[in-house]
């Protein structure tokens, strides 16, 4: 666990270190369907971060409850057998 801590701290400042290298940047402009607008391309490329970050999260989330459910019905097998 403390590895993956370690790594997240790394990952969290260089991340930091680019918003702060790129900051004047140019605007970027993006669109999807009928969706538009302007941004900074240190904020778009910091969203689409930090949204992979919480998809992330969100499946393994899911999956880790997955797992607890069946080891739970695996243990309550195990006893009444």
């Amino acid at each position: 666990m403390k590895v993956f801590l370690w790594i997240a701290f790394l990952i969290i400042i260089a991340v930091a270190i680019f918003a702060v290298q790129n900051s004047a940047a140019p605007l970027i402009e993006i669109k999807f369907l009928i969706w538009k607008f302007e941004t900074s391309l240190v904020y778009a490329i910091l969203g689409s971060i930090v949204l992979g970050i919480l998809l992330t999260l969100f499946l393994w989330i899911s999956k880790a409850i997955g797992a607890s459910v069946q080891k739970k019905d695996l243990h309550k097998e195990i006893g009444t057998t």
